[in-house]
């Protein structure tokens, strides 16, 4: 059929009205054979129709020049299986958040840390905002992380999860590498780490700290800070030793564009190693 009507719209451009009648005749007449056919068949035209994974960009992954919703799931996907996230967060996510391991005035300032945590989620499209979780070794400061990555994720949002010591390893390879993808590298490692929804960095401090990564954890804060993209850091260290290692220009950003909160408690792995039916190291 699509060779007839081309030859139709070539007849009407040199206005051959007899040549236009005899096509529009015979595309009636293979439309009517068209449909003949395929109701023997037990089907219909709209049988014809392409079959697409996503109907609403079919299968392009743009609408209007934006990423569709697939393509956007599509990313979360990969993320999810190049940072070993989803096995993670099958374990550590809000429906296996116990407040067991805090007691007294722990427990309900824990409650108020996840409250906190719930509404950073809740708003996480409507407001800009950062979180800074400090506290003690093993008091679930990466288990709340890891119960914001899950939503966000789960909402297709890009969460990119490193730790401190993974963060700079990725970006002294991009900035010091060697060899012919080295530049490749470098514009692909950076987009990354700037342009994901949220980025977070666990177990701030426990990298070996220089000029380097006190440069690059400054321009990580500050870039992100400019384009309106959310981070998550934890750390063991207090307020004071953050500023020794990371400058007080670093900590500065930070208390201005950062909501604080210090997780209470001990630490919980030793509690379950000690727990009844857990065996003690």
């Amino acid at each position: 059929l699509s060779g007839f009507q081309a030859e139709k719209v070539g007849a009407a451009v040199c206005q051959d009205r007899g040549r236009m009648a005899e096509l529009e005749e015979e595309i009636r007449r293979i439309s009517e054979q068209r449909t003949a056919l395929l109701a023997e068949h037990g089907l219909t035209l709209s049988d014809l129709e392409p079959v697409y994974t996503c109907p609403d960009c079919r299968d392009t992954g743009y609408i209007d020049g934006q990423k569709c919703h697939c393509f956007l799931q599509a990313e979360i996907d990969l993320l999810y299986h190049q940072s070993h996230l989803k096995e993670v967060l099958e374990k550590e996510n809000f429906n296996t958040f116990s407040y067991s391991w805090y007691e007294g005035e722990d427990r309900e300032l824990m409650r108020r840390n996840v409250m906190e945590a719930r509404m950073f989620i809740e708003n996480f499209d409507t407001s800009f905002q950062n979180l800074l979780l400090l506290g003690a070794v093993g008091t679930g400061k990466t288990f709340l992380s890891n119960c914001i990555a899950k939503e966000l994720m789960d909402t297709c949002h890009s969460v990119v999860y490193l730790t401190a010591f993974q963060l700079f390893d990725l970006l002294s390879r991009a900035a010091f590498g060697t060899g012919k993808n080295t530049q490749q590298n470098y514009q692909q490692t950076y987009p990354y780490i700037f342009d994901c929804d949220l980025l977070i960095i666990d177990d701030l401090g426990t990298e070996l700290p220089n000029s380097f990564t006190v440069s690059q954890f400054f321009l990580c804060v500050n870039e992100r800070i400019l384009r309106k993209k959310s981070t998550l850091i934890s750390s063991n260290l207090d307020m004071e030793a953050l500023r020794n290692i990371y400058s007080e220009r670093t900590l500065s950003r930070i208390i201005s564009c950062y909501t604080i909160r210090q997780l209470p408690g001990s630490d919980i792995r030793i509690k379950k190693k000690l727990k009844p039916g857990h065996a003690a190291p």
